[in-house]
């Protein structure tokens, strides 16, 4: 069993990242533009707050955080959508600035019923000022994709008849008649998009480059749609493309980052229309700009949770609100094991680890930008809106927590690599790293010793696809020339993410319960963060082991083992 410290709560993502050019003024002048249209209508209301300028001049809010699941209670959400359709004419917060960012995922969006539900929903904070983004209605992402990819193979004259092709086509009109629309909100789109893929069955291949323009397609006519649809029952709104508003990424398409001179330029235009011509902004969630190729680009899968974040840290808000299908951050996958709870509380710390390590609720990536503006992040359920759900911040109270959650990631291949080499050879791991770098391949937890080294790799080279055999003999083929390698597949890792200063006891009680249900560990981790504690098991016993788990730290009376503790330490 290989036992290592991981130096970085982060995954080692072994690429380069292009420095960031200077700071822009505004947004891009490539690809589809949103905004306009939107008509004027009175104002309800005026929200309180006091402006104070802060570094380099950025607007900040500072304001009191509402507690809005309790308002949620004494609202009816759907009869708020009902009734802004009968009366119209409901408007947004006053005010001089934008107060919240509410982001909805795909399922939250994914028929014109659900939409009028969000809308609702909105509207059930008159007080609010929002930022809304939007993910892809329901799948459309995924279909977008399997479009993509059969139209390379099927050629232009049948790109027609592509099932996925219709589907999509077939859910957009259906909602836009459902609302009341005219089918010219995403006319043009659609046949944008039609062209497309006759363009990718004309020239027998589907690029990154392509494959980010062709998913961003998802999130370009929700957003079309909502805003016309707000519009439409008296609620002003304004739709915007993230890549023609500032979002400013490296190039890498598929998993692009966000780069720094995102943060005043989307400050600039979003804060100045605002400031102009008050409406709802309406924004793509998922995408951005490369800032070296002018294309568009996609920042991976549960990408529209980075771009509240950024939208969040951008203005200064008060809070980012993102609803989810489900009631917060759970104690583990429920579909693993039914009886997991809702997390209250979390740190943008113990959040991120989650969210790397197997938890589908957030973005991996989406916590830097609420961490670093120091804004809160609360996870709701759309379907649930009275559901408290999880309130993420810098700091929580700790005293009575052990563990916070138990995350499973399954489908991970292990390396084992001995050098050839003998002893005090310097340069062995650089070597090593360095042909992970080469072929673009993530590595999640690393054990290391004088002359060999244990990694695990991370299930998905690039988010569209899992990492084939072939790469992974690729890897084998060029580590072999430094080393002895063992390759180890169908294996899983369970990160238990919890309280630093009961790491002993957490790992005492995993290993006893481990133990009883005859599991070996084949690698341990921990994280320079020491939130979380990474255990390599096999595949086929890692649900066995999320269910002993969770009933040992969560169902069985693990408080007054701590009381104890603390009162021998006492």
């Amino acid at each position: 069993m290989a036992i290592a410290l991981r130096f970085a709560a982060a995954p080692l993502r072994l690429r380069l990242v292009s420095p960031a050019p200077p700071a822009i003024g505004g947004a891009g002048d490539g690809g589809r533009r949103g905004g306009g249209g939107a008509e004027r209508i009175g104002v309800l209301g005026r929200a309180r707050c006091r402006r104070r300028r802060g570094g380099g001049g950025r607007l900040e809010v500072a304001a009191a955080a509402a507690d809005d699941s309790a308002r949620c209670r004494a609202k009816g959400v759907g009869a708020a959508a009902a009734a802004a359709e009968t009366l119209g004419g409901i408007g947004v917060g006053g005010g001089d600035q934008l107060s919240v960012v509410m982001k909805f995922g795909g399922s939250s969006v994914s028929s014109a019923a659900r939409m009028r539900e969000v809308a609702g929903l909105i509207l059930a904070f008159p007080e609010e000022r929002p930022v809304v983004v939007l993910s892809a209605m329901g799948k459309t992402t995924n279909l977008l994709l399997l479009a993509g990819e059969k139209a390379v193979g099927c050629g232009v004259i049948r790109v027609s008849e592509i099932e996925e092709w219709n589907l999509i086509k077939d859910l957009h009109i259906k909602t836009v008649e459902e609302l009341a629309l005219p089918r010219s909100v995403i006319h043009t789109m659609l046949d944008e998009l039609e062209q497309l893929l006759k363009g990718i069955a004309m020239m027998k291949e589907l690029t990154l480059r392509t494959t980010d323009y062709l998913v961003s397609f998802g999130e370009c006519m929700s957003t079309r749609i909502f805003a016309a649809y707000l519009n439409k029952i008296g609620v002003k709104a304004r739709q915007y493309d993230t890549f023609d508003i500032g979002f400013i990424t490296t190039d890498d398409f598929g998993n692009a980052d966000i780069l720094e001179a995102t943060y005043p330029a989307v400050a600039k235009r979003l804060h100045g229309d605002w400031i102009r011509d008050p409406a709802i902004p309406i924004v793509t969630g998922f995408l951005g700009k490369g800032w070296k190729s002018g294309a568009v680009t996609t920042l991976g899968r549960g990408g529209s949770d980075l771009t509240a974040t950024t939208i969040g840290k951008a203005l200064g808000l008060r809070e980012i609100q993102v609803w989810k299908d489900v009631d917060g951050v759970l104690t583990c996958d429920p579909n693993i094991y039914p009886n997991a709870t809702t997390v209250p509380y979390l740190t943008f710390e113990e959040a991120a680890e989650l969210a790397y390590f197997g938890a589908q609720v957030l973005h991996p990536q989406s916590m830097r930008p609420a961490r670093e503006g120091d804004i809160p992040v609360r996870v709701k359920n759309s379907y649930n809106p009275k559901a408290p759900g999880t309130l993420i911040t810098k700091q929580r109270e700790m005293d009575k927590v052990v563990l916070t959650s138990i995350v499973l990631k399954s489908n991970v291949t292990m390396l084992d690599i001995v050098s050839t080499r003998m002893l005090g050879q310097f340069g062995f791991l650089a070597k090593v790293f360095s042909i992970f770098e080469d072929l673009g391949i993530s590595v999640d937890c690393v054990a290391t010793s004088e002359v060999s080294i244990s990694v695990s790799l991370d299930p998905s080279k690039i988010w569209s696809r899992e990492l084939i055999q072939q790469e992974l003999d690729h890897v084998v083929e060029e580590l072999e020339k430094i080393a002895v390698v063992h390759l180890l597949q169908q294996r899983a890792i369970i990160s238990l993410i919890g309280n630093v200063r009961r790491s002993s006891l957490i790992l005492e009680k995993a290993f006893q319960v481990l133990r009883k249900s005859g599991v070996n560990v084949q690698m341990i981790s921990q994280g320079a963060s020491k939130v979380n504690m990474s255990l390599i098991v096999h595949d086929s016993e890692a649900k066995q082991c999320i269910k002993a788990l969770h009933q040992a730290f969560f169902e069985d009376d693990v408080l007054t083992e701590v009381e104890e503790e603390a009162l021998h330490m006492s």
